[in-house]
């Protein structure tokens, strides 16, 4: 099945269970990663703002400085990663600051390069995926909020990408989940597709070293914190193939694998 903008649809799951997403569902799979291969003329600034997202996300999802040169070819991982910004104050801390926000002081370290701890009043700080202060809400509205699914249940299209672990954390970030495994387990992908992220080596946006697969239904998976990585970018993957091992890389406080899925329900 194809859409009008020839992406491939799956017609079902591998139960037979629905699989297929509208075409606005497709192309709009909510917090979809993108990879840009850099061009003549190109900067990071004018990358950025073609993807509506700061200089700071390509940075943080790179392992980029503001001394790092973009060369032609290169493929740069483009994360859609929700942030705040605030303006320092005099009496700011890193960690006031990320307790304002919801943030993680860790991510706001390193997202703006203050390993040195040092604020400067009237610099502006950006927070990874923070939020801004609101009134305080119902307990009963912030549990719903919480718990949200993210896209339509597609039952059974998705396979367990471990076996023997279990879950450490529900619901959080990107729609993501946490199973705690030991460092090697071996991972399997979710569902079949093709690898457009595989990387390896810093700090990868907080995820270390992590995979990203995109599936013909438009939808996407992400496996983060990995200790191994075995597959390459544009590599064809089906569904239980092992495509690496888990780990504790990245922004992690435990060997465990971070499972996300992108533009639907996740199943686990």
């Amino acid at each position: 099945m194809t859409s009008d903008g020839g992406a491939l649809l799956a017609a079902s799951g591998p139960s037979g269970a629905a699989a297929e997403l509208t075409d606005l569902q497709a192309e709009t799979a909510a917090g979809a990663i993108s990879t840009y291969t850099v061009e003549e003329g190109d900067t990071i600034s004018s990358i950025a703002a073609t993807y509506g997202i700061s200089v700071n996300t390509i940075y943080w999802a790179n392992n980029l400085n503001r001394k790092s040169k973009l060369k032609i070819g290169q493929t740069l991982v483009i994360l859609p990663i929700t942030s705040v910004q605030h303006k320092v104050v005099k009496g700011d801390t890193i960690a006031k600051i990320a307790k304002l926000y919801s943030g993680n002081v860790d991510e706001i370290v390193a997202y703006n390069g203050l390993e040195d701890g040092k604020l400067t009043v009237g610099d502006t700080v950006i927070i990874p995926d923070g939020e801004m202060p609101a009134a305080p809400l119902p307990a009963k509205v912030v549990n719903r909020l919480v718990n949200r699914d993210s896209g339509p249940d597609i039952a059974g299209y998705y396979l367990r990408p471990v076996l023997g672990c279990h879950k450490t954390q529900g619901i959080h970030g990107h729609n993501g989940i946490d199973l705690g495994c030991p460092i090697g387990t071996p991972l399997r992908a979710a569902a079949p597709g093709i690898v457009i992220v595989a990387s390896v080596g810093g700090w990868g946006g907080g995820y270390g070293n992590y995979i990203v697969i995109k599936h013909p239904n438009g939808t996407q998976t992400v496996y983060g914190h990995l200790s191994r990585v075995d597959v390459r970018v544009g590599d064809p993957v089906d569904r239980g193939q092992y495509i690496g091992a888990t780990g504790n890389t990245g922004k992690s406080t435990g060997p465990h694998l971070h499972f996300e899925v992108r533009g639907a329900r996740n199943p686990f």
